[in-house]
């Protein structure tokens, strides 16, 4: 009998994507969608990378090495050295995005049943990672009572146990938007030196954090040179997510060294990425405060309407473009299936998040969304009315 295997029945369907076929279907019927789904900017990518791909003069789209574009690691190496990160060209290895950077990481520091520390609610495809690797994730809770804070690190040291090989941090966060403090990171680094773990820092969204400090990165956490994955991408950074080009950079040799023979077996990531990303390293400083600016001014007006609508809780996330918000409705799965099968309002409806898929834990997160602030204000207002008149009748309504 032809059977499928364990990993295709544990991998779980995409939360943020298993709803399209209703949302076409809605469509379809003349509704239009306000996608609040997916962390899909409509952001402009640079004029640099763009103009890097249309002015390219190959003749033959070869294969790339497999560690990725010399010009392109050498370009990353200057763009870290200029945010306080000291890496070197051969501590980058480029990858088919920010996902399969992950992938790798764990590929090559993790054996079958070890287990990796992660704070919920996590970015869902850390679960489908977990998975390919037979990684156990290991979850503690954040709570949307105090932002999705850090836990007080003594809950970090009660999980580990002797087949603990790290802890995922992703900073500024998704879902939550939640921005880690130096401090805590810092306590982070201590646990992760003394029980000899490896921290997979997930920064991709670096450049949004809104405050005045500077983004606050695990590489820089002293004496942890050895311990630290960084996972990167350009997708959020420049707008550029359909060019599927990451990066795996650390300063263990060892890892490094690792990483290279995994991406010597899937030969190499896309020729045209590298070079949208390569452009992309010129972008001007006005680049990224107009886009800074843009998403604070998103954030402002998703969240000051949220706090409006009766039984919404809705903390204000200090970056990424992500909110997580609470519900007043039983099942936040059946809302949003409703919303798109049954619900419209002045011909429009939204299209949200369950987070139930973004937590390890049975259970959690049933009445909580993921909201992407990445759609113009005058969409984010109409969404906001949406959502509310949809509250307002709602059925499953608590």
């Amino acid at each position: 009998m032809l059977t499928l295997s364990r990993k295709a029945h544990a991998i779980q369907a995409s939360p943020i994507r298993k709803l399209v076929p209703f949302a076409d279907a809605a469509k379809k019927r003349g509704v239009k969608v306000y996608h609040l789904n997916i962390g899909q900017p409509d952001i402009e990518s640079p004029e640099e990378a763009l103009a890097a791909v249309r002015n390219n003069k190959l003749k033959v789209v070869e294969y790339a090495k497999s560690g990725g574009v010399d010009s392109l690691r050498e370009g990353l190496a200057r763009y870290y050295q200029g945010i306080g990160i000291e890496v070197q060209a051969a501590d980058i290895n480029i990858t088919n995005g920010g996902s399969e950077a992950l992938q790798i990481a764990l590929s090559v520091t993790c054996d079958p049943e070890d287990e990796v520390i992660v704070f919920e609610p996590f970015y869902t495809n850390y679960n489908s990672f977990a998975v390919q690797n037979d990684v156990k994730l290991v979850p503690i809770t954040t709570h949307i009572g105090d932002g999705f804070a850090l836990p007080p690190m003594r809950e970090v040291e009660k999980r580990i146990t002797s087949r603990t090989r790290g802890v995922v941090i992703c900073n500024p966060g998704n879902p939550t938007g939640c921005l880690y403090t130096k401090e805590s990171l810092l306590e982070l680094g201590e646990i992760a030196k003394k029980y000899g773990l490896y921290v997979y820092a997930d920064e991709v969204y670096r450049e949004f954090c809104y405050t005045d400090a500077p983004h606050f990165s695990c590489m820089h956490i002293p004496g942890l040179e050895q311990n630290v994955i960084l996972i990167d991408s350009v997708s959020k950074r420049y707008s550029l997510c359909g060019a599927r080009i990451g990066f795996v950079v650390s300063r263990n040799r060892e890892v490094m060294e690792a990483v290279m023979r995994y991406a010597q077996a899937r030969l190499c990531s896309p020729a045209y990425g590298q070079i949208a990303a390569e452009g992309a390293l010129s972008a001007p400083a006005s680049y990224f405060k107009a886009v800074r600016d843009e998403y604070i001014h998103r954030r402002d007006v998703l969240i000051d309407g949220l706090q409006k609508i009766p039984g919404v809780v809705a903390p204000r996330p200090m970056g990424a473009f992500y909110a997580a918000v609470e519900l007043p409705v039983d099942d936040t799965e059946v809302f949003a299936r409703w919303l798109l099968e049954d619900f419209s309002y002045n011909g429009a409806t939204v299209m949200v998040a369950p987070m139930a898929g973004f937590y390890a834990t049975p259970g959690l997160g049933r009445n909580q969304i993921r909201l992407a602030y990445v759609l113009k204000e005058e969409d984010l207002r109409a969404a906001l009315v949406c959502l509310a008149k949809a509250l307002e009748v709602y059925p499953g309504r608590k």
